[in-house]
């Protein structure tokens, strides 16, 4: 276990893990009716690990980080995850997976936000190249209230470059019905991931102890069945390519492309959902393209230091990636 890190650098990790066992992404499925639920380690005797992040309440600047850990299974004094019962239908059985933030965390009293991750992590070995892997589940709304918020996500992480995230492949959950439905997430491994950390998982921000409850259910991850390579006459969408450098300070460097010209829009938005500045709003032809972002939000101040994600969004689909400011 990591103790936790209040030097800002710790932003550039996102979650700080130690070395993954695994070597080479292996197929896994889970549907948690198998497992104890009145075991406190259940959850991390099958592999699930948890880490938290804190943000200021005022201005959501990184405050530390904490983790890594076991991921617990304690009803008695809920944090990041357990097992729950009752709440699935046929398809989903007796025990279901809710994900939630860390109410041990005092913090929260503090108005402070809280960033919980719960998740399973591999490592991306040379046979991985060149495949696409799906992260598939099903899910519904659980307790979650006020301004919390839900993700499930893919991630990868550069150990050599201070464990940069270089993807991030996410879903809102924040909003989905208050009935089972699926839902999956796709990452083709490119040869430069080759010996990065590879996440699945589920996270919530939350503050104030507020409500963040989401059960999931039937995870199955593996290679994806489906060619990674489209037909010709099908659009590929925009392409939204890790910024340079990452972290950074002042500046960087964010390259696009377009499939179809049209309107697009490249914003950045800190990890409450709010967005920090407008890097481009309006047409553009079809082809390559980049912007440069100074680190000041739209009313001209420097953004505070932290993590952000940045969304280009188009008429053919939208994508985003993580990017961390350093001061």
């Amino acid at each position: 276990m990591r103790n936790p890190a209040k030097a800002i650098l710790a932003a550039a990790v996102l979650l700080c893990l130690a070395p993954a066992a695994n070597a080479d992404l292996a197929p896994y499925s889970q549907d948690f009716e198998l497992l104890d639920q009145l075991s406190l380690t259940a959850l991390g005797d099958d592999g699930w690990v948890v880490y938290g992040n804190v943000y200021a309440a005022a201005d959501t600047s990184y405050l530390y980080g904490y983790g890594v850990f076991p991921a617990p299974n304690d009803i008695t004094a809920p944090a990041f995850c357990m097992i729950d019962i009752e709440q699935g239908g046929i398809e989903q059985g007796y025990q279901q997976l809710v994900v939630i933030s860390d109410y041990n965390n005092v913090d929260h009293g503090n108005g402070n936000f809280i960033e919980s991750n719960t998740f399973r992590e591999m490592t991306i070995g040379a046979a991985d190249v060149g495949k696409t892997y799906k992260f598939a589940y099903q899910a519904k709304l659980g307790n979650i209230a006020g301004g919390s918020t839900a993700l499930a996500f893919i991630k990868t992480l550069d150990p050599t470059a201070g464990y940069a995230t270089t993807n991030f492949v996410s879903l809102d959950m924040t909003s989905i019905p208050t009935e089972w439905g699926g839902y999956d997430l796709s990452l083709t491994i490119t040869p430069e991931l080759e010996g990065q950390l590879f996440q699945i998982g589920f996270s919530s921000m939350a503050t104030l102890y507020e409500s963040s409850g989401i059960y999931y259910d039937n995870i199955v991850f593996g290679e994806d069945d489906v060619s990674p390579v489209p037909d010709s006459s099908v659009a590929l969408g925009p392409v939204l390519r890790q910024n340079y450098p990452n972290p950074f300070n002042p500046s960087t460097r964010i390259d696009f492309s377009v499939e179809t010209a049209g309107k697009a829009d490249l914003s950045v938005y800190d990890l409450a959902g709010r967005r920090v500045a407008t890097l481009h709003s309006g047409n553009l032809p079809n082809g390559d393209h980049h912007v440069v972002w100074n680190g000041r939000m739209a009313n001209g101040a420097a953004a505070p230091a932290g993590q952000y994600r940045y969304v280009l969004k188009t008429a053919d689909g939208s994508v985003a990636r993580s990017m961390v400011l350093l001061k």
